[in-house]
């Protein structure tokens, strides 16, 4: 039902969409175990770390305050695309179809990922995590 369901959203609209997630229902006992999560306070201190360093790396762009706003030419420049990340693109637009707008987005979600992460630098595994987040079939892209 699901797959007859997304059959009918076009393409070009969920490309632009930057996370695709599948969650699957939790058993109640679940919901009200243990809380041995991590305190929304370390998240929000996380996150807000991760937005500072993005508003530093945009200083006086114009109408560019986070990840999710950086143009193409930006997306080249404070996305490093050589070696390991553009042989996991070209798996991922291979074996998944994606277009050049679900590349640029993946190297936005995968930046994102670094500055929650706190590294300076792009890594394989960022951009592996983002490009599960894109698809719904998380085997087509090798783990590791």
């Amino acid at each position: 039902m699901i797959e007859r369901y997304l059959a009918r959203i076009s393409g070009p609209l969920l490309d632009r969409i930057d996370i695709h997630l599948r969650v699957p229902a939790l058993a109640y006992r679940d919901l009200a175990g243990d809380d041995s999560a991590e305190p929304s306070a370390v998240i929000r201190a996380r996150v807000e770390a991760a937005r500072e360093r993005q508003r530093q790396r945009f200083p006086g762009s114009t109408g560019v305050q986070a990840n999710a706003h950086m143009s193409s030419r930006e997306v080249r420049r404070h996305c490093r695309q050589g070696g390991a990340i553009a042989e996991l693109l070209q798996l991922a637009v291979d074996r998944l179809g994606l277009s050049a707008r679900a590349c640029h987005r993946i190297l936005k979600v995968a930046r994102t990922i670094a500055d929650l992460a706190g590294c300076e630098a792009l890594h394989p595994a960022h951009v592996r995590e983002a490009i599960q987040y894109r698809s719904t079939a998380r085997a087509a892209i090798p783990a590791g």
